[in-house]
């Protein structure tokens, strides 16, 4: 059975000539405190970073791209893939201050395969066909795991058991959610204090609204409008670019190429440096 251990590295104290050693300064690690603002087209953006900041998964990829757990602790499955089990957390609530149960996962997993609660902190979960990469496919959004298989939408009314609650929302045009206190990633994600998502439909205002320091972060298909280009960093990078970043935000040192917004989890990894 696959064990997870969720310590965060920067906790030791070996953390400062690690971060040396891998050309990082001190200034790179995540600072706790601030206000995240991001400003993002009329697509699906604003509600996959809504999603990653309000909702937790089974499992997630990390910004390395390496699997590991989030609800689940860790899990295992017969030789051929088809029948998985996943041990749970047991120190998770939702924002309503309910308790997070092994009934809550199995209604969010209903439309993958057969679940059932196994034990209080574990479920089995039998799919139609073998399927190996699960664990990988649970970290989607997708899955979110609600309470009693509510639904995720309308954003305003969403609660989930994510490092942040939604003190705001309209679908396709605002988000603004806060940091929820004594959660069970403190200390290892979740940092800023609040995170707001703006839709702002035209690329070239988005740009202005970054260059002008209203907003911290922009998605931006090209930099035109940013006349002082060196102020900015460009994720994953500036010939493909997707992001626009202010010099004031903290961000994983290494981040998977093909999730320009670093899985919709940008709210509990990003910082304010």
């Amino acid at each position: 059975m696959t064990r997870i251990d969720r310590r965060a590295l920067f906790a030791s104290g070996a953390a400062a000539a690690l971060l040396a050693a891998a050309g990082m300064s001190l200034s790179d690690r995540p600072k706790p405190g601030g206000h995240l603002r991001l400003a993002v087209p009329r697509d699906d953006s604003l509600e996959q970073i809504a999603r990653g900041a309000v909702f937790d998964t089974l499992t997630e990829i990390a910004p390395d791209g390496t699997l590991r757990g989030e609800l689940a602790t860790g899990w295992q499955s017969e030789a051929d893939g088809r029948v998985w089990k996943f041990d749970l957390r047991t120190d998770v609530r939702f924002h309503d201050g309910a308790t997070l149960t092994a009934a809550d996962v199995v209604s969010s997993l209903a439309e993958i395969g057969l679940a059932e609660v196994e034990a209080p902190s574990s479920v089995r979960l039998e799919l139609a066909l073998p399927d190996p990469g699960l664990p990988f496919r649970l970290a989607d959004s997708r899955f979110a795991v609600v309470r009693a298989g509510a639904h995720v939408s309308p954003l305003e009314q969403a609660i989930g058991t994510g490092c942040y609650r939604v003190e705001r929302a309209q679908d396709n045009r605002h988000f603004l959610a806060r940091r929820v206190a004594e959660h069970y990633k403190t200390g290892q994600a979740g940092w800023v204090d609040t995170v707001e998502v703006i839709v702002i439909p035209d690329a070239a205002v988005r740009a202005e609204a970054l260059r002008d320091g209203f907003v911290d972060v922009a998605a931006l298909p090209q930099p035109e409008g940013l006349r002082e280009r060196s102020r900015f960093r460009y994720h994953p990078s500036e010939d493909k670019m997707a992001l626009a970043v202010a010099p004031s935000v903290g961000l994983p040192r290494q981040i998977s190429q093909h999730a320009p917004l670093d899985d919709g989890r940008i709210a509990e990894r990003w910082w304010i440096a």
